[in-house]
């Protein structure tokens, strides 16, 4: 018997699941902090940047275009306003390169992706964030195809999880949601009932971050996506 009996539809996360994307946000904070230094010394920049994309999140959302304005505005607060024009510029023209960046799929992904296909399980891409630039990383992938269903959402949470399977009319106990964040992908939809596999990154970002659940026949965690099948094949 299989891990997860019973589950017919596997829901699967984008960023940092199934592609890479913390890097560029990574980068980019280091770009932020070089700008900055010419103006002030500011050892918790870091700190003071997620501050400010938390305070923004239920205005601008998750994704590129939120994160260039909280640079932006980080900057301005940081360097009490000494932040030349020019320099906002750079940030902008930051943001811009980001979200032109290429897609590049994680070690593994595409193989589990089409074998669990092949197996006649229901596939969902369902990542969140801006959805002009998920629609466009999930077209630049070149996956889309293998699932069944593509879901771009503006948070995930427990009531986003009910609200999509109540439209796509599955029940939790036959769903599982696989991730690399365990406060989006895992808790909450272990919390409606459904089963989860954690997929770690070796990026995150602190507002994800959430504590471990206990092992459990709901849960597992694995190393790569390329472990995905075996669990449910």
């Amino acid at each position: 018997m299989c891990a997860f009996d019973g589950v017919h539809v596997v829901g699967i996360d984008g960023d940092d699941t199934l592609w890479h994307n913390e890097e560029r946000y990574e980068n980019a904070q280091q770009r932020l902090a070089e700008i900055v230094a010419r103006h002030a010394e500011v050892p918790d920049l870091d700190d003071r940047l997620l501050a400010v994309e938390r305070r923004n999140l239920g205005l601008f959302g998750y994704g590129v275009k939120g994160f260039t304005l909280s640079m932006i505005e980080t900057a301005v607060e940081v360097t009490g306003g000494e932040i030349s024009g020019p320099e906002v510029q750079e940030l902008i023209e930051l943001g811009r390169r980001m979200l032109e960046m290429p897609v590049l799929l994680l070690d593994g992904a595409e193989e589990a992706v089409d074998r669990l296909a092949r197996a006649g399980l229901r596939l969902v891409l369902l990542t969140k964030g801006d959805l002009f630039d998920q629609e466009t990383r999930v077209a630049r992938a070149g996956i889309a195809h293998r699932f069944w269903q593509v879901e771009v959402v503006s948070e995930k949470d427990e009531a986003t999880y009910r609200r999509v399977l109540g439209r796509l009319d599955v029940d939790p106990r036959e769903f599982l949601m696989v991730g690399n964040s365990l406060r989006s992908d895992v808790l909450p939809a272990l919390a409606i009932g459904a089963a989860a596999v954690w997929v770690p990154y070796p990026l995150l970002w602190s507002h994800e971050q959430a504590e471990r659940p206990a092992a459990g026949d709901r849960f597992r965690e694995i190393a790569s996506l390329r472990e995905l099948p075996d669990l449910l094949l």
